[in-house]
């Protein structure tokens, strides 16, 4: 029978693993590990945690980040490159932005790896408005489904190509929300209509990718009861509507915009239809709670990883140095 793996993905303390954390890694067996900037120092002090991270489970587990560059990045200078906000780097040159998305997240792809990070919470898909609320609005890619999806699939070849999982996000769109999720919950009140033709349509284009993260968002002409994360009626949209048919993960379940303490919304999101629970904080209470309640994978869901981690490829053979070059061009000495 195939080993079955802990329906969530944890976050760790610190730059190197406590003997605590090793212990309850190793009986709880989390599908993967996910790092913040409180567990980066150096490129071999990084190479070296995600080493131990996977040998506590015994496996390749996948470990990610968010490394979208702009103000989500938890690697920085000096060791790592630094990059502009990506709507920034769309605008600088629009008639180039797929393949310089393209190249940003190729030479992005090759830093993760060189670490053991071998997944990246990008694209994110969520099409910008006037009222985007500002922790959102210059990580997206544009104002329009069509480009917001053209962009999105270059961003994810080119983590692809440098052997990195992308996880698509936030399913099914978080532009339009005017508040951060973080701390509030957003309500969206657009009919379902636009939804439809725009949020919805530029997930749609990106549904063939192995992971994907839920958006902590109320919409109220669909499901005006719950957030995406714990809606069986949004999930049904996601599945159905989208066609996403990848891992779904919640967005950080300790996020303020949930109800609840956290086994209860670890349970209304799993009974919503969310595949796994995805927990950021490294606290070490808290993830036992979570691994109690959510307990393994289901049969499917952990089809679905497996399916997912299938597509982790060797990087392709390209100059990296050459890459850099012809990014610097297309955006006019700016990288």
């Amino acid at each position: 029978m195939a080993h079955i793996q802990g329906a969530y993905i944890f976050g760790c303390a610190g730059f190197r693993l406590l003997p605590q954390e090793t212990a309850f890694f190793s009986a709880a067996d989390p599908w993967g590990f996910i790092l913040f900037a409180r567990n980066i120092d150096n490129p071999d002090q990084l190479a070296r945690l995600t080493g131990d991270l996977r040998d506590c489970v015994g496996r390749d587990a996948p470990v990610f980040i968010d490394q979208e560059g702009g103000r989500v990045a938890r690697m920085g200078a000096p060791h790592w490159l630094q990059w502009m906000p990506p709507l920034d780097q769309v605008a600088a040159n629009p008639e180039a932005a797929a393949r310089s998305m393209y190249l940003r997240y190729r030479i992005i792809a090759d830093e993760l790896r060189r670490v053991g990070i071998d997944c990246n919470c990008a694209p994110c898909a969520d099409v910008a408005t006037a009222n985007t609320h500002r922790f959102l609005r210059n990580r997206c890619y544009g104002q329009d489904a069509k480009s917001v999806g053209r962009i999105g699939r270059a961003v994810a070849n080119g983590l692809l190509d440098g052997g990195v999982l992308p996880v698509l996000k936030h399913i099914p769109g978080h532009g339009r929300g005017t508040l951060d999720s973080h701390l509030e919950l957003p309500r969206v009140s657009a009919p379902r209509s636009n939804l439809d033709s725009v949020d919805f349509a530029a997930m749609q284009t990106l549904a063939d990718l192995p992971l994907g993260m839920s958006a902590h968002v109320i919409f109220e002409s669909i499901d005006p009861t719950a957030p995406a994360t714990t809606s069986p009626v949004m999930t049904d949209i996601i599945r159905g509507q989208i066609g996403f048919d990848g891992l779904l993960m919640t967005d950080d379940i300790s996020m303020q915009a949930l109800e609840g303490d956290l086994p209860s919304r670890c349970r209304a999101s799993l009974a919503a239809g969310m595949d796994l629970i995805l927990h950021c904080n490294g606290e070490i209470d808290e993830m036992h709670q979570i691994a109690e309640v959510s307990g393994k994978f289901t049969g499917k869901a952990q089809m679905r990883a497996d399916s997912a981690l299938n597509m982790r490829n060797f990087p392709d053979n390209v100059d990296i140095s050459g890459l850099k070059r012809e990014l610097a061009d297309l955006l006019n000495g700016y990288s």
